[in-house]
């Protein structure tokens, strides 16, 4: 007779009984009554992996929408598509360490203005010309930008930036409002810059990269990377993808980089990316991903890639935990309630083995 508890196949992944991972055994009971919950109001999925394996997937019914465009209210399941929101940014994280490993864009400390011919009066400026790819990295420009109003706002900068009629110009000629590399501030048109970066040298879109260099490897498909009004992907929010498949980048980086055996990206840039880079005041910044309070050891003790409406990559690497959450709430300024209150009430109490 075959035995229960042993770990069985779904799509790609293993799975492992909660008993089994170190997880009490009511783990998917508790997920379960968040349905119930207003405090998880409008959740749409949670999956929690530990040390590679599946522990826990839950899915429920709320509305949503694909980057603004209304689907209304539907029950989710493991082959829908879902906007990642800004948790694209730490995607194109990685897709730039993989790129550096392939020669195709330049290192962090290289001047950043020398790679964007079309802005090159903005070098007359000596702060403007101290700008390096880093400062992109790290959100460290020093250029003002406002991501603090609704992202409806054509005041909010990202909003501007997509309604430019040349994006990276936009991005790079905002005045200067601090020294590069002294003042973080949340900014999409980083990312934007970054993305850019990875399609000029890759001689591809950035989709088109993502897929050959990082998806295929890892068996993510499909996925749909939604474009601006210039059809250029939206580096900083448009990426959607199912929720086994997210949880698979965290299982990823919780490899060091490594899939199967196989290199994906470079260990030491998934240690660079979630090492402490920038301060944004509250947490830790590291290579486009956000980063919590330091352990006793000196390193972060979660990593993590925040998307708008509630998205939630979350990692972390000394349990082995890697937890996707995906909700609806999309530009709520509470939104980032709801996967925090998953987290911390649910599955990290739920850990009964460290």
């Amino acid at each position: 007779m075959s035995d229960p508890n042993a770990p069985r196949p779904v799509g790609d992944w293993q799975t492992a009984a909660p008993i089994d991972a170190g997880f009490a055994t009511d783990l998917d009971d508790r997920l379960a009554v968040a349905a119930l919950d207003p405090r998880y109001r409008n959740l749409h999925a949670v999956l929690v992996a530990r040390n590679g394996r599946l522990v826990a997937e839950r899915y429920f019914e709320g509305s949503d929408e694909r980057m603004g465009q209304p689907l209304g209210r539907r029950a989710f399941g493991p082959t829908d598509l879902h906007d990642l929101r800004s948790v694209s940014k730490s995607v194109v994280g990685l897709l730039y360490g993989i790129a550096l490993a392939d020669g195709l864009v330049p290192p962090p400390e290289a001047p950043l203005l020398d790679r964007f011919p079309g802005c090159s009066d903005l070098a007359a400026d000596p702060v403007r010309r101290r700008l390096t790819v880093a400062h992109a990295l790290t959100m460290t420009l020093g250029t003002e930008w406002d991501e603090g109003l609704s992202y409806a706002d054509p005041r909010n900068s990202e909003r501007a930036m997509e309604l430019a009629d040349n994006r990276c110009r936009y991005i790079l000629d905002r005045p200067m409002a601090a020294e590069p590399g002294t003042r973080w501030a949340y900014n999409g048109g980083a990312t934007a810059l970054l993305g850019r970066l990875i399609a000029d040298g890759s001689g591809m879109d950035l989709h088109g990269f993502a897929e050959s260099r990082l998806f295929d490897p890892l068996g993510i498909a499909p996925t749909e990377w939604m474009r601006g009004n210039d059809g250029v992907c939206m580096a900083a929010s448009g990426l959607r993808m199912r929720p086994r498949d997210l949880a698979k980048i965290g299982r990823l980086v919780l490899n060091g980089g490594s899939w199967n055996g196989r290199r994906v990206v470079e260990e030491s840039w998934v240690e660079a990316s979630l090492r402490p880079q920038a301060s944004t005041g509250d947490l830790d910044y590291g290579f486009q991903w956000w980063l919590g309070p330091p352990a006793s050891d000196g390193l972060p003790s979660w990593a993590a890639g925040f998307g708008n409406g509630g998205q939630r990559l979350f990692l972390g690497p000394r349990l082995g935990l890697a937890v996707a959450v995906l909700a609806g709430n999309y530009n709520e300024p509470e939104a980032w309630r709801v996967p925090v209150a998953v987290i911390t009430e649910i599955v990290l109490p739920a850990v009964t083995k460290r």
